[in-house]
């Protein structure tokens, strides 16, 4: 056995690595929060992003007996390995969990994801988990407060934006409950939260073309200030947008999600769309 192996072995954890984003869950009482939330039944297959010293990876043994968890960290694969022996069976799968496609990672079961995030990549990993949908029964992760709320956001909040219209649309979205910085090693500089996503079925999402319901949502919430009549002006007339029952003169932060979806579906039926220039609006997801 080698020394790195031998001191594993031992209990070593290694520290967490600040440009991996890594903040590791220590709180007890957090933990168990996390556990009763996920409440797992037998059957499930359970799937955790992101583990790092196994602090909800080992509970969740405990109460289930087997889990798979994707870790992109190479020094924490042996200590996670070696420390589920004696709390159930562990597969580990070492990739970014970008690359990883949970559909054919379900293989017809649907799974479960859990996973405290990294906060650098919440989103990518979020639209990520997002693309499979069909494979997930339901999601909970721990992510920024401050994107907790605007991923729960409702129409006339502050913070309701492109990323709230984006989830709402294909998930529930539901704020379980806030966590501060203390329940990990190290504090992040933010409080914390615990949301839950449940994919809607696909007979209740009805948006016809995802691409340009993205287009829609993405360019209306470009500029927050503009009416939508401005916002959309590279998409479609004003008229359209009354055509499609929704008032021309109303800005993105008024609009409810079906409202959108209703826009996109009428665009797309009525071939109403102006070409893409390929010019991004500005990436505003509040």
């Amino acid at each position: 056995m080698t020394g790195t192996a031998k001191s594993h072995a031992k209990g070593f954890k290694p520290e967490a690595k600040k440009h991996l984003g890594q903040h590791f869950l220590h709180d007890q009482g957090i933990i168990s929060m996390i556990v009763q939330a996920v409440d797992p039944k037998p059957g499930d297959r359970l799937v955790e992003i992101g583990p790092g010293q196994g602090a909800i990876t080992f509970p969740l043994l405990d109460r289930h007996g087997e889990l798979t968890v994707i870790e992109f960290d190479r020094d924490l694969i042996f200590p996670l390995s070696e420390g589920a022996r004696a709390h159930g069976t562990l597969e580990v799968i070492h990739r970014d969990v970008l690359t990883v496609d949970f559909s054919a990672l379900a293989n017809e079961s649907p799974i479960r994801l859990v996973g405290n995030l990294p906060y650098n990549l919440s989103s990518p990993i979020l639209f990520h988990a997002l693309d499979h949908a069909g494979s997930i029964v339901d999601m909970h992760f721990m992510l920024q407060k401050e994107v907790v709320d605007r991923m729960a956001a409702g129409p006339g909040s502050k913070v309701y934006g492109r990323l709230s219209v984006m989830l709402q649309a294909y998930c529930q979205v539901i704020a379980l409950f806030d966590v501060p910085p203390g329940a990990f090693r190290p504090p992040p500089k933010v409080d914390s939260a615990v949301v839950r996503m449940i994919p809607h079925p696909p007979q209740k999402i009805g948006i016809d073309d995802r691409a340009l319901f993205a287009r829609v949502v993405r360019d209306a919430f470009g500029q927050r200030r503009k009416t939508l009549r401005n916002a959309l002006s590279r998409i479609c007339e004003g008229t359209a947008i009354e055509a499609a029952g929704l008032r021309p003169d109303a800005r993105a932060e008024q609009i409810e999600v079906a409202d959108f979806v209703a826009l996109a579906n009428w665009l797309k039926a009525n071939a109403q769309v102006e070409a893409d220039t390929g010019e991004d609006a500005a990436d505003n997801t509040d």
